[in-house]
C-alpha cells in the first residue's frame, strides 16, 4: 500500500502549538501514523462532513483523505469537548 502525504493546514499547526508538551508528542506520533494508515482502526467518520476523526486520549484530530491525490490533510486538532464546534 502506498504511503500517503501528510498536510497540515496552518491553523491546525496553531493547535498543536497551544497544547501541553506530553500530548504534543503523542498525537504528532499519531498524525504521523495516518501516512501509513489513514484509516486506522478506532478512526470514525463524521456524519454530514466529509471529515475523519482520530481519538488520542482527550483529544481529536480531524482530517480528510483524498484518496485519488493519496494525501491525507490535517483539519483540525482539540480537545473533545470544543473540536466539534
Amino acid at each position: 500500500m502506498a504511503s500517503f502525504e501528510l498536510q497540515i493546514k496552518p491553523s491546525a499547526v496553531k493547535d498543536i502549538e497551544a497544547l501541553p508538551q506530553k500530548d504534543r508528542r503523542r498525537i504528532i506520533a499519531r498524525i504521523q501514523g495516518l501516512s501509513s494508515d489513514p484509516r486506522p482502526p478506532g478512526c470514525e467518520r463524521l456524519s454530514g462532513h466529509e471529515l475523519y476523526r482520530v481519538r488520542q486520549g482527550n483529544y481529536r484530530v480531524l482530517y480528510t483523505v483524498q484518496d485519488a491525490d493519496v494525501v491525507v490533510v490535517v483539519v483540525r486538532i482539540g480537545h473533545r469537548r470544543e473540536v466539534y464546534r
